[in-house]
């Protein structure tokens, strides 16, 4: 290869690296890409005083729960789930299409070795003949980018990558904000089962409690039929938040990429702590929520598409040219005197297209449109969600603070009432009134904590957290 290089002419070698060279210094036709203009409130409007000892968002923001199955399901989740493994295999595709749309800045070089065999005709009385020719020829190939079209199509893609790897994080978060709900959903479900062990236990013994005053006259048989009945109502409540904990069980397994036979969560009650999620100011969310980033990107790469399309409207410059060796003789074809080559430049410049690149060039406008449409709905969209989930917490909080003061109303007015029952004070209606009052407060805050629970892990994605957006490369 070098010996065929040594013999091209000096101007011929001097061509691509000059045309490299007005290239890179000459501008790209097309828009260069601006983030949009978005006027960020001051502040969240539901953002409560966290104070300077609020813990911060880190990328393994499940260990603020302070719970280690949690951790260890996060985790796992990380290393083996599906759809994680399937934005990780898209990044990759972006990836190479990048690196691939970067050979155009570089010229083709291929060697096209050949052999040809053929005999001549015995027209005109010549003799024919028949020969074999070999050749050995280096074919240069170089696209001039004069106007930035190559360059707008590596910034395309570029984006495009950078787009994939924020939808890899976006994809991590939904399959971890999930897994935190789904698990927390399962552990409702253990308190859940737990006060509703406790409740049929208690039914259990006012049943017996009310057969026996039956029996000595005290109590009437429609009496003994609504304990049944309240029993029998709680035991099927039972069966139905097992049936739920146990599809939940299902799910949680899928989203470690494990089948539901090879997963199981053994019950246990919730002990996971409310972490103090700090909000931050609105602006940030441009920079960290994911989703928000993928649109940007997004809509830089439609940016870029614009610049393409108008640089279709210019000339293409380009060069080809060829150096080898050419012989009647394998044994001499490398010899000096067998050299050849050959240099041709080319420009092309569209004339009549029939309305193509004018189409293109709309439809490349148009798609920009269409995402910075995209975008500003993206950033709304974050701002919600944020409101959504700090309301959400500030709200859930007040409920838990009067539900446990209801609580305690609750118990006293069934032991009252039972009591009053034992008594003959209070009929049996009152007694499953205060029963139902109790069993019904009790879920209701295990509901509400759980709810608490949730809202925090929304909050977190809603934030962007979990994230370092720094690692990705900026616009």
């Amino acid at each position: 290869m070098t010996k065929l290089i040594q013999f091209l002419p000096r101007w011929l070698i001097g061509v691509p690296a000059g045309a490299l060279i007005v290239a890179l210094t000459s501008c790209a036709v097309g828009p260069n890409y601006q983030r949009p203009d978005f006027a960020a409130p001051a502040a969240f409007k539901g953002a409560a005083e966290t104070g300077p000892a609020a813990p911060a968002v880190t990328t393994n923001w499940w260990t603020l729960f302070n719970d280690p199955i949690l951790t260890d399901l996060a985790e796992k989740t990380v290393a083996a789930n599906l759809d994680i493994k399937a934005a990780i295999a898209r990044v990759d595709q972006a990836r190479a299409a990048l690196s691939g749309s970067r050979s155009g800045f570089f010229p083709a070089l291929e060697v096209d070795a050949s052999v040809r065999r053929g005999r001549s005709s015995e027209a005109a009385g010549s003799r024919a003949t028949t020969t074999t020719s070999y050749s050995l020829p280096l074919n240069l190939g170089y696209e001039i980018d004069l106007w930035g079209s190559l360059r707008r199509q590596s910034e395309y893609y570029r984006n495009t990558e950078q787009a994939s790897a924020a939808d890899l994080e976006f994809v991590r978060q939904t399959a971890l904000s999930t897994v935190a709900q789904g698990y927390f959903t399962i552990r409702f479900y253990d308190d859940e089962v737990v006060i509703l062990n406790q409740a049929m236990e208690l039914y259990r013994r006012q049943l017996e409690l009310t057969e026996t005053k039956f029996k000595v006259g005290l109590a009437l048989q429609t009496d003994v039929l609504q304990a049944k009945t309240q029993l029998n109502t709680a035991t099927n409540q039972l069966i139905d938040v097992q049936r739920d904990r146990a599809r939940q069980e299902h799910a949680l397994a899928i989203l470690q990429g494990l089948t539901p036979e090879d997963f199981t969560l053994a019950p246990r009650a919730q002990i996971a702590a409310i972490p103090v999620v700090p909000a931050g100011l609105p602006a940030t969310l441009l920079n960290q929520r994911p989703d928000v980033i993928k649109a940007e990107h997004s809509l830089a790469a439609a940016n870029a598409r614009i610049g393409v399309a108008q640089a279709d409207f210019y000339p293409n410059f380009s060069l080809t040219g060829s150096a080898g060796y050419e012989s009647l003789d394998l044994g001499n074809l490398t010899a000096w005197k067998n050299r050849t080559w050959s240099i041709s430049p080319s420009v092309t410049l569209p004339i009549f297209q029939g309305g193509k690149l004018t189409a293109a060039l709309a439809q490349a406008k148009a798609t920009y449109a269409e995402l910075l449409s995209n975008y500003h709905g993206a950033v709304l969209t974050a701002y919600q969600d944020v409101e959504d989930q700090l309301s959400e917490l500030r709200l859930l909080t007040q409920k838990a603070d009067s539900l446990e003061e209801t609580l305690v109303s609750a118990r006293e007015y069934f032991r009252l009432t039972e009591l009053q029952y034992k008594q003959g004070l209070a009929n049996y209606l009152q007694v499953i009134n205060a029963n139902q009052t109790l069993l019904t407060n009790e879920i209701s805050a295990a509901q509400t904590r759980s709810d608490r629970l949730a809202a925090s892990v929304l909050l977190i994605r809603a934030i962007g957290g979990g994230w370092d957006p720094a690692a990705a490369s900026a616009l």
